[in-house]
């Protein structure tokens, strides 16, 4: 099979860990797998961890105008918008994603009024993922959950479109862990599971599948899906009688 060039795409991960910086992200772990496949593909990557800024809740795009005293968001939004894909990176919590993946998907759609050069939604071309660990039962829930909410602000979703690990039920060592209550373990949890190993793998390509596609087909053609024409007054078959 010939190699495809993917050199010419960018991606984004966002950790939406509830750990700041420095200490250790077991979701983050997980994320380097998708990395290194994008590294080798010579794709421009970038890891966010949300938690380390100071991006505050809302559903507008600055919320300092809305009583905030800051507000990181404008900047991260700038380096997300700029990428071709975006990676959503979640632990579970009570079988949800986190709080910090909330925000991020508020604050998405805070931004999913903006228009681009054709008149149409923002995200429109745009590729989303979502990579998901955590123990116990949880990770196609929150999946759907965040590629709805990716698709519905603009983004395309490819199949296999999610990857995660999932631990034992109850209190255990989390994904990439070496050692677990003081003992060394024979080696880190997670990264033999041939089950994540394949759907990330097939997760990070199907994602650079379909970016390649959008990008060297200039995204979505707008026929029928401008916002700018439909305030202009083109209805299509609106203005037809015969759909009424």
């Amino acid at each position: 099979m010939k190699n495809l060039d993917f050199s010419h795409l960018s991606v984004v991960y966002v950790n939406c860990t509830l750990k700041k910086s420095p200490d250790i992200s077991h979701t983050s772990s997980l994320i380097n797998v998708s990395k290194e496949i994008m590294k080798k593909e010579n794709v421009k990557v970038e890891e966010i961890r949300l938690i380390d800024h100071k991006v505050a809740s809302g559903v507008y795009p600055d919320m300092t105008e809305y009583g905030w005293d800051a507000d990181e968001w404008p900047a991260i939004y700038e380096k997300i918008i700029a990428a071709d894909i975006l990676v959503v990176g979640t632990p579970i919590w009570l079988s949800e994603k986190s709080s910090e993946a909330q925000k991020l998907i508020e604050r998405l759609y805070a931004m999913s009024g903006k228009t681009n050069d054709k008149g149409q939604y923002v995200f429109y071309g745009k590729v989303g993922g979502c990579i998901i660990t955590g123990n116990e039962d949880g990770v196609k829930h929150c999946a759907m959950g965040i590629l709805y909410s990716l698709q519905h602000v603009g983004y395309s979703i490819p199949p296999q479109a999610d990857a995660g690990w999932i631990g034992t039920v109850g209190p255990g060592p989390s994904y990439g862990d070496t050692e677990w209550k003081g003992e060394k373990l024979d080696k880190p949890v997670g990264f033999d599971s041939d089950f994540t190993n394949r759907n990330t793998t097939f997760m990070t390509y199907n994602l650079l599948h379909l970016a390649a596609m959008m990008k060297a087909n200039g995204g979505y053609p707008s026929y029928g899906n401008s916002r700018k024409d439909w305030d202009n007054g083109e209805r299509w078959e609106f203005d037809n009688p015969e759909y009424r």
